[in-house]
């Protein structure tokens, strides 16, 4: 039973909030000469990734990668990681706090620690003109963590094989040869691509709903350093209706890498590793 509220409940629900990271001083992406390496770039590699999989594939720095929906609305869920050290890996939860619940372009997708980098920047996004609808719902979120067969027995008692989070541990098992015990401490929390979701304003469950996404909508990433990334489209299809499905309509969805024309970067350099000490106060 709720506890009554104290008499001055009004006016503490009233502070305004203050933004926990502020962005002033981030370092800035330069999207000019990103954007113009982009437009002399020449495709190199093309993966395409089946309905209910995932596909490991590589991006040298400065390099960019575009995933784009084809047949039919489809999200997906990538994992990214740095590819000379798989422990360096996309951080959802610091991306969040830094650029908010979705991304886009501009915004950048940043690493675990210790390293703390950016690790792409959003060059494009065919979906950018979305914003924020009505329901709190938009698109590419950093607040869901994937469809995983752990929630989904909790829930159902169900053993379902191809929801995302088993669709990333076979693919990335597969391409470094090992167990799916092995790869499987690897896979980390996602983004959403195309996936329209939010917040309920009622009860602050986490909602998703049909995406806006269709074929030849795009959005496209500068890797800042040689990334190993993994994508699986997701078995909602677009999520309108399940999160994990064997009945849902599900396409293909297609990553393509670009390489920067000769001397297009000369005046670019990968991010360093984060500068803090790591003593953590302890000499």
């Amino acid at each position: 039973m709720p506890r009554t509220p104290p008499e001055d409940a009004q006016a503490r629900r009233a502070i305004a909030p203050v933004i926990c990271y502020p962005t002033d001083t981030l370092p800035r992406p330069d999207l000019p000469l990103y954007t113009a390496a982009r437009d002399g770039a020449t495709k190199c590699a093309e993966y395409l990734v089946p309905p209910r999989e995932a596909r490991v594939y590589d991006v040298p720095a400065g390099h960019v990668f575009r995933i784009t929906s084809v047949e039919g609305p489809q999200v997906g869920d990538l994992n990214l990681h740095n590819a000379h050290d798989l422990t360096e890996r996309f951080y959802s939860g610091k991306t969040r706090a830094l650029h908010g619940t979705h991304v886009s372009t501009g915004d950048r997708l940043w690493s675990s620690f210790p390293h703390l980098r950016p690790m792409a920047t959003i060059l494009a996004d065919t979906l950018d003109w979305y914003g924020i609808d009505a329901y709190g719902g938009s698109v590419h979120d950093v607040i869901g963590t994937r469809c995983d067969p752990y929630t989904a027995n909790v829930l159902s008692g169900a053993q379902y094989h191809q929801c995302c989070h088993s669709n990333l541990t076979r693919a990335l098992a597969q391409h470094l040869a090992v167990p799916a015990a092995g790869a499987e401490p690897l896979v980390h929390d996602v983004l959403n691509v195309f996936m329209c979701t939010g917040f309920t304003r009622d009860t602050g469950q986490y909602f998703m709903k049909a995406s806006p996404v269709r074929p030849g909508d795009y959005i496209e990433f500068f890797a800042e350093i040689d990334l190993l990334g993994n994508l699986s489209a997701c078995p909602g299809g677009d999520c309108s209706a399940e999160h994990s499905s064997d009945t849902a309509a599900c396409y293909p969805l297609l990553v393509e890498v670009f390489a920067p024309a000769k001397g297009a970067l000369d005046r670019w350099s990968q991010p360093p590793r984060n500068g803090y000490d790591q003593s953590h106060g302890m000499g």
